[in-house]
């Protein structure tokens, strides 16, 4: 059996190894001994987003825990970032996240929350694992005596939501603002739309009807098409695009383009800096943010670090050099100083205040940042050697970066959730970046494609 844990959690196909029930229990039974309190059953709380899938992992956690002694309440649907502002506000010693974020119904995913509402550490996932893995658990099980019990917790959607609204300033009323919202027949279904209904807004709601098959269906952060295509015909002011579990934002201005995760993190920074709260005058993207974005940065000021692809490790470069706010072009924004995660509906409410404080619309604050042509093809691979050892592939890239030069750049990695290989290139023009990137993934495909 190989490695469980990837970049964000466990990962894999429903009902397929290491996505099955037996999984899920075992990693359950050995959460709740690693976080054992000396004094106290350990307490954990179990969320999930709407796949289908969702009730048998939810069980079999709920099992595995239960097995070791632990407390377990269930949260129910909810999304990820609501789950970490749960199990902190609960002081739970630790918070499971059944969802797969942006994959497609098939696939899911189990991911944990510490008491403070961070990801757990790579210490931490490496220990569970190893019990995982060893054979020990039957051994460590306690007696009947001292079994754990379950709640279901009725009422955490009234929590979280006022935990929202509290982000928003209470200056600020959104009355007769028209907001068109696509929540992917996910998570957020009901949470978005109660929060700006709430604070006065005109919503719009589209992809509100999830089946347990249809999440991310053609809909959400992924697929802002469609709500491209209601803005513009309500006359809405901005949409927003969450993806399955939420703790993703894409948006669209008042004219129906689309509002990448980059230039979100750029308004939000920039606001930020004139406000005087933009700490260490410092902001943490990745190293697949566009090229404009740290153009625009160093243009006002701003200095910008790049983290590895993933929330976790833009979290860890924004606690090392000190910074308040960072994100990835996906659509992930952490805003520290008001939540532990990414928040793709706390991430709305703090754009559209850049739009309020501002008084300019979406279309002009989202100038701020050009958008460099770039082209990323996914590449299914059948297995993942360091790309350093693929002759064919290296060459590929080498010649698109000889002919780039200093106007674009070319960036390689396999995906940490997906048998995928991602294809970046950015360049003067997406004839030139498109042309670069297809000459790449032909040579993956025929060395290590499926």
């Amino acid at each position: 059996m190989g490695k469980l844990f990837g970049t964000d959690g466990i990962r894999g196909e429903a009902n397929r190894h290491p996505m099955d029930a037996m999984t899920a229990f075992a990693l359950g039974q050995a959460l709740t001994h690693v976080i054992h309190p000396k004094h106290r059953p350990p307490v954990v709380v179990i969320g999930k987003d709407t796949r289908i899938s969702g009730y048998m992992l939810e069980s079999a956690l709920e099992a595995g825990i239960t097995s070791m002694g632990g407390i377990v309440h269930m949260l129910g649907v909810l999304p990820t970032p609501g789950i970490a502002y749960i199990t902190q506000s609960m002081r739970a010693d630790a918070g499971f996240v059944v969802s797969a974020s942006h994959n497609p119904y098939q696939d899911n995913g189990i991911k944990v929350f510490g008491p403070n509402g961070f990801k757990l550490s790579d210490a931490q996932e490496d220990e569970i694992e190893r019990l995982m893995l060893s054979g020990e658990l039957a051994s460590l099980t306690p007696p009947a005596a001292e079994l754990g019990r379950a709640y279901r917790l009725d009422d955490v959607l009234g929590r979280y939501i006022v935990f929202l609204k509290n982000s928003f300033p209470r200056s600020l009323r959104l009355d007769g603002v028209k907001i068109a919202m696509d929540v992917a027949n996910g998570a957020s279904y009901r949470v978005a739309p109660a929060v700006y209904r709430e604070l006065g807004a005109d919503v719009y709601v589209i992809n509100d009807e999830p089946n347990g098959y249809n999440i991310n269906d053609n809909a959400g952060a992924m697929h802002p098409e469609a709500l491209a295509k209601v803005v513009r015909e309500i006359g809405a002011q901005v949409g927003f695009a969450y993806d399955g579990d939420a703790d993703r934002l894409i948006a669209v201005d008042e004219s129906g383009e689309v509002v990448s995760g980059d230039q979100i993190l750029l308004i939000n920074a920039l606001e930020l800096k004139r406000q005087g709260r933009l700490t260490n005058n410092a902001v943490v993207s990745t190293v697949m943010s566009n090229l404009g974005f740290r153009v625009a940065c160093d243009e006002a000021g701003i200095v910008n670090h790049a983290a590895p692809v993933g929330d976790r490790y833009v979290l860890e470069l924004m606690k090392k050099v000190g910074a308040v706010i960072g994100g990835e072009d996906s659509g992930h924004t952490i805003f520290l100083r008001r939540h532990t995660t990414g928040d793709g509906i706390l991430s709305s409410l703090q754009l559209i205040t850049c739009m309020l404080k501002t008084g300019k619309p979406l279309s002009e604050l989202k100038q701020a940042m050009r958008v460099y042509p770039q082209a990323l093809v996914n590449v299914d691979v059948a297995r993942k050697p360091e790309l350093e050892n693929v002759p064919e592939v290296m060459a590929a890239i080498a010649a698109a970066e000889g002919e780039l030069g200093t106007h674009g750049r070319v960036l390689v990695r396999y995906s940490g959730t997906q048998n995928l290989c991602r294809v970046m290139v950015e360049g003067p023009t997406i004839t030139e970046t498109e042309s670069h990137a297809e000459a790449i993934a032909d040579a993956v495909r025929l060395t290590i494609g499926v």
